[in-house]
């Protein structure tokens, strides 16, 4: 899981709060989600279509599959950056991670997700892309 290939790419810088930690100060596994979160929100304002866009046109996008490979801790107080990569966007979204230690650059964590659009009114997962997405994209498509 890495860039190349990524259509679009944006990272964020996170320093681990004590709350996500265990009584060891390592981050508990199920809190690497969030962070996964907060970079896939910054990734997709970038092209107007975060999570409120989404509903305004229509469509959910649930994440259907999640990856992640766990490769080292982070601690309490470290900061990070999480790197988001979009990858595939025609019949679903596919955006991959890679979680860094802000300073050394020493990988932490990889991960991918998978949405897909589902038609609010229907509750119908669409099996491709709804044409808003590609308005959306457009001006990123070489």
């Amino acid at each position: 899981m890495n860039n190349k290939g990524a259509l679009l790419s944006h990272s964020v810088e996170i320093e681990i709060p004590f709350h996500d930690c265990d009584p060891m100060n390592v981050v508990w596994h199920g809190n690497y989600p969030r962070y996964l979160e907060i970079a896939r929100c910054e990734l997709l304002r970038i092209f107007d279509y975060d999570y409120l866009q989404m509903k305004d046109s229509g469509f959910a996008w649930p994440i259907v599959d999640m990856q992640i490979k766990y490769v080292a801790s982070a601690v309490f107080t470290q900061k990070i950056k999480v790197a988001a990569y979009l990858k595939e966007y025609e019949n679903r979204l596919r955006i991959d991670y890679v979680i860094t230690d802000a300073i050394s650059n020493k990988r932490i964590t990889k991960a991918s997700t998978t949405q897909v659009a589902v038609e609010i009114s229907s509750k119908e997962m669409q099996f491709v892309s709804p044409p808003i997405l590609y308005e959306k994209l457009a001006p990123f498509l070489k």
